[in-house]
This record gives C-alpha cells, sequence and structure tokens, in this order.
C-alpha cells in the first residue's frame, strides 16, 4: 500500500525533487569546459524513478527534456546496475540530434537498490561528421552528422570505460573538450545521486517513493482540470519550413488538435513525408514540442513531469517530417523543425485559448570551424505581442532555452571578432501590441573557417494574432551579400557574417 503524503510534505518534498535537478544543472555548467555549456547553458537535467517516469526537472531547454524519457527507456533496456553512467546521443533511441549527449547514471540506496535515474544531456560543439560543429545544412542521412553513440556504459561500477571514452574522442574535432564536459556531466549524475540519498536518510524509501506517485498524480490532476476548461472541439492549423538544404520549397505541418473532456491529442495527419534534407524530426523532439506547447498553457506552479503530459495524446504518421525514421538527417529537425511545430500547435490552440502571437520559431544556428575549434551559436528574436502587452526583444523564443556568449567570452576563446550586436529596430509586427525586435548580430572571422547556417523564418515572418502583423523575416548575409537561409560555405579570414533574426508578430489591430 502507497503511504499517504499530506500537502504541505508533499509540498517540501515536490520542492526537494525539484531542487535536485536545479542543482545538478548548475554542476553542470559550472564545472564543464566549452563556452555552449557553461556561458550558454545549452543543457538540461532530470530526475526519474525507478520505473523510468520523469519526476522533476530544472528550467532549461524545452527540446532536450520532452525526449528525455526515451533515452532513459532505452538504457533501461540494457540492465543499468549501481555505479553505471550510460551514455547515448542516437536520435532513434531517445536523442535529439547528434550533438546533444545524455548521460543516465542508476541512483541506488546504499544497499545497492536503484531508486532513480540522474540524466543530463547537454549540447557538445562538435561530435564529428562532415563539417566541423557536426550541424551541417546539406547532410542527407544521420550518418553524415556525426558519431551515433548507441546506449552504452561509459562507467561500470564505478569504473570509467577508457575504451569507449577513447572511442568517442577519437570520432570528434576537439577531444579535450569534450572530455571535459563528459566528465561535467558525470559529476553532475553524480551530486543527483548524492542528493537523493540525503533525502531518502531524511525522510525514508518509503515516503520518497510516495512522493515519486504523488507528485506525477498532483501534476496530472492540474494538467486535466486546465484541459478540462477548454471549449472542447477540433482546432487545426498548417505552417511551413521554408525548405529543406536540398530545395527551397516550403515543407507543410499540419495539425488537429482535439479537445474532448480533459484529454488533448495532437493529430499531425497531412504533414509532409520525411525529406532528403535535415529537418526530419524523431518522434522524440515532435513529443518535446507538444509538450512545451501544453506547457505553455500551465500555470507556472504545476510541477513539471510526466503526471503534466498524461492527458495528451500524439498521433503522427510514419516515415513523415514529424515521425522520421533512420537512416533520416535529423539535426536541423531538433533546432528549426521542433519550433514550427511549437508554433503550428501554439495556433491551433490561439482559437481557444488566450496565446501570444507568433514568436520569431528559429534558433538561427550559426556553426563555424577551423583547426582546433569549433564554435556554436543560437540567437534570440522577436517574441510575439499577447493580449497584456507588447512581446519582448532580443529573447530564445520556444524550444531553445539559452542564453548568448557573451563577447568577451567569445572573442578570448575563438579566432572571432564581434562587429556589432545590436535590437533590429522596428522589425516586430505593428498592433495594438507591438511583437518584439530581432537581433543584428555581425561576427568577423580572423582566420580561414567553415560556416554552416541552419535558419528559417528567411520568407515570410512570424504570424501575428487578432488583427496584427506580422513581424519582418530575418536574414543572413556574408559581406553583405545575401545567402540561403540553410548553407555550409568556406570563409577567408576577415570575412564578416552577419545575421538578422525575426521580429515577433504583432497583437490586435493599430
Amino acid at each position: 500500500m502507497t503511504l499517504a503524503l499530506d500537502p504541505i510534505t508533499l509540498s517540501v518534498l515536490s520542492a526537494a525533487l525539484a531542487g535536485i535537478a536545479e542543482e545538478m544543472g548548475a554542476v553542470l555548467i559550472r564545472s564543464s569546459y566549452s563556452s555552449n555549456i557553461k556561458e550558454r547553458r545549452d543543457c538540461s537535467a532530470a530526475l526519474f524513478d525507478a520505473a523510468g517516469r520523469l519526476v522533476a526537472q530544472a528550467e532549461h531547454i524545452p527540446v532536450h527534456l520532452g525526449a528525455m524519457p526515451e533515452a532513459v527507456a532505452a538504457v533501461m533496456q540494457q540492465e543499468p546496475r549501481p555505479g553505471d553512467v550510460f551514455v547515448v546521443n542516437d536520435p532513434y533511441s531517445g536523442g535529439t540530434h547528434l550533438p546533444d549527449i545524455t548521460l543516465v547514471s542508476p541512483c541506488s540506496t546504499e544497499e545497492g537498490e536503484v531508486i532513480a535515474y540522474a540524466v543530463t544531456r547537454a549540447h557538445h560543439s562538435d561530435v564529428g561528421g562532415m563539417r566541423p560543429g557536426s550541424m551541417p545544412s546539406d547532410s542527407r542521412e544521420v550518418f553524415q552528422e556525426g558519431l551515433i553513440i548507441p546506449p552504452v556504459r561509459l562507467v561500470q561500477g564505478g569504473r570509467e570505460l577508457q575504451e569507449v571514452l577513447s572511442l568517442i574522442l577519437a570520432n570528434v574535432r576537439t577531444p579535450d573538450l569534450r572530455r571535459g564536459d563528459l566528465r561535467a556531466q558525470m559529476a553532475a549524475n553524480s551530486v543527483g545521486e548524492r542528493r537523493l540519498r540525503e533525502l531518502v536518510a531524511k525522510r525514508s524509501l518509503e515516503t520518497v517513493r510516495a512522493a515519486f506517485d504523488e507528485v506525477i498524480a498532483y501534476a496530472e490532476r492540474r494538467s486535466r482540470a486546465v484541459i478540462g476548461a477548454i471549449e472542447e472541439g477540433v482546432y487545426p492549423a498548417t505552417d511551413f519550413m521554408e525548405g529543406d538544404g536540398v530545395t527551397e520549397d516550403d515543407i507543410p505541418i499540419s495539425v488537429a488538435v482535439t479537445i474532448a473532456g480533459d484529454h488533448m491529442t495532437f493529430d499531425f495527419a497531412g504533414t509532409s513525408p520525411a525529406v532528403p534534407g535535415n529537418v526530419n524530426c524523431p518522434l522524440a523532439v515532435t513529443r518535446s514540442a507538444c509538450y512545451f506547447a501544453l506547457r505553455v498553457l500551465l500555470p507556472d506552479d504545476v510541477p513539471t513531469n510526466l503526471g503534466a503530459y498524461a492527458p495528451l495524446r500524439i498521433e503522427a504518421p510514419q516515415k513523415s517530417l514529424v515521425n522520421a525514421r533512420p537512416p533520416s538527417a535529423v539535426v536541423a529537425g531538433n533546432v528549426e523543425t521542433s519550433q514550427r511545430i511549437a508554433d503550428t500547435v501554439l495556433m491551433a490552440l490561439a482559437q481557444a485559448v488566450d496565446l501570444p502571437a507568433q514568436g520569431q520559431g528559429t534558433m538561427n544556428n550559426v556553426v563555424m570551424g577551423g583547426a582546433g575549434w569549433t564554435y556554436y551559436e543560437t540567437i534570440g528574436g522577436g517574441q510575439g505581442a499577447s493580449s497584456a502587452g507588447d512581446g519582448p526583444s532580443g529573447v530564445h523564443v520556444g524550444m531553445s532555452n539559452t542564453l548568448n556568449t557573451p563577447v568577451e567570452a567569445l572573442e578570448l576563446e575563438f579566432p572571432l571578432r564581434v562587429e556589432r550586436q545590436q535590437l533590429a529596430r522596428g522589425s516586430g509586427g505593428a498592433g495594438k501590441h507591438r511583437g518584439g525586435d530581432g537581433i543584428e548580430r555581425s561576427v568577423r572571422v580572423l582566420q580561414d573557417a567553415t560556416l554552416s547556417l541552419l535558419t528559417d523564418r528567411r520568407r515570410r515572418g512570424p504570424q501575428g494574432l487578432r488583427g496584427g502583423q506580422a513581424g519582418d523575416p530575418g536574414a543572413n548575409r556574408v559581406n553583405g551579400a545575401e545567402v540561403p537561409a540553410k548553407v555550409d560555405l568556406e570563409l577567408n579570414a576577415e570575412d564578416e557574417v552577419t545575421i538578422v533574426t525575426p521580429g515577433g508578430g504583432g497583437w490586435g489591430p493599430e
């Protein structure tokens, strides 16, 4: 029989579990080597119970966290034991795209019983593949995008498996950074296990297990109450990806959101089949985008765990853009198509719920690399306006929740110089409330380098809402000349790359 917890104890333990995940994230950020993690915070942390249910997560990257349960499920099939640490990045085994490497550590009691899993996921700025930075615009199958790691032990019984680590490091362009970042993830997972043991020692194993059950059940009750308050019906929407890196043809994403009682179904029938380029999404990424859209509807005090997403069902046609199968290329699906999926779902829900206009809807991925270095950045833009006021300017929107790399850190670590960083004034859509403005950023390379751009919203801007105007689309330029949204180029020393990001949509007529 499960122990019943009173509301105060449940509240205390819910905060304690969330605090463990937050501390794991803090340890990872503070102990990592690469600027992509320590400065941009392109990483996530979460805690799962012994059954693989998401119990608590830090407020990190939406596209990471929604896909983590599949990574944990894949690891559990390998019979993890106390003292093990598993590594995985395979997009078709719970990963998102290859640069996102996940470490899963069983958390055990002093007696050796596995009671939970500590999980961290971080974007590593190179994992091999055909281009520095492992985010090529011209990949046609996943094998070109980097080293694929199925769920394998990196640590066994507390002993680091040097053969596995050496294999990983032999396939990347920046092995010292990768070693340091992987060990930072190990340290973060270790902190998660230690803090959970301390909680068990203080509260008892029975109480902690009861807290796992109760916090999930509480989140589900709150989520169902929110969905149940929405008018029943079917709400359709369609939006488009602007090409896949092979062609610039529009690629449709269609969804019909059905509200029936306290259940919500997302049906992606009518969405494009998987495409030759790399904007395809594994189902885990599509699920992340749908989870994010539901999370937008929930009050801030609802815990983010398995229970919050229990009322949601996803129907995605096999081998479609939103449910790709191997060997489809997926590197841009994680960063760009996930944004459009979230945009489309929220566009559908905006017919029934008061939501903001569309934000920039792209992560504006910029990847540069040369001898011994790789630089990766996503750039913020405009958020959509809402009934409450203007949209914020120069922020990361939707499935991204990172920071920018500070100019000082960027110029210290890479052969780059930031020539200009400013808001793209007036790029937000007009309306009663204006959309937020995008960003204009120019970076000069100081030595020969490669450039990969994975961007979107370069032809049509984010849509306004309730009569508001669309935001301005973005633009990519090299030495002042326009270049495509998705492109790979060779740069010479002193070339200048300029990215102008989209503004958010406006809300209401002027």
